[in-house]
């Protein structure tokens, strides 16, 4: 399955998704392996079947296997960091944000890729996940490590569309007996 195909399988009324994922899918800002890890982190983060095959099949050639297996790890590890921390910023009592996490982070420091291609992979991560705190801490490393506000605009505009088209394809799944906008 390809991006094509993934957009094919879009109704009408998710037009603009078909529209933003092309465009997209070649943004010029970011570089092959930044683009592509985001792409497939992305899609892990939005959890939608079809939305990651079809991801995976179009960028996974283009990451190498440690690259591959870093933007899973950025998937996975800000699946866990985002829910922590988004809790300990979202609590009301303020002495959760003075424990330590006591969860291991190893992968953060030791990704196996660029930093900044890692950072860059979990704050997208973070931007669909909503979490806050996290998307403050990646963004402040990015901007230290070089990346323009406009590289990592992109990143969260690849994290907003393909989380957008799992939600569309997820409520497509859900109710096929609807009948369909125009």
């Amino acid at each position: 399955m390809s991006i094509e195909t993934l957009k094919e399988l879009l109704p009408e009324y998710a037009k603009d998704l078909k529209l933003n994922l092309s465009s997209l899918a070649t943004e010029a800002s970011l570089s092959e392996q930044q683009r592509a890890g985001t792409f497939i982190a992305c899609a892990l983060a939005s959890r939608n079947k079809t939305t990651t095959n079809a991801i995976f099949s179009e960028f996974g050639p283009k990451l190498s296997p440690e690259a591959l297996t870093a933007a899973r790890a950025a998937a996975a590890i800000m699946g866990m960091n985002n829910i922590y921390y988004r809790f300990t910023h979202l609590a009301s009592a303020p002495d959760y944000r003075t424990l330590p996490a006591k969860l291991r982070m190893n992968v953060i420091g030791k990704p196996g890729v660029d930093k900044v291609d890692f950072e860059l992979w979990c704050l997208a991560v973070s931007a669909i996940n909503g979490c806050g705190m996290c998307i403050d801490s990646h963004e402040k490393i990015l901007r230290a490590g070089g990346l323009s506000t406009e590289q990592i605009q992109a990143s969260v505009r690849i994290a907003s569309v393909v989380h957008a088209v799992a939600a569309a394809l997820d409520g497509e799944e859900a109710e096929p007996s609807l009948p369909q906008g125009g």
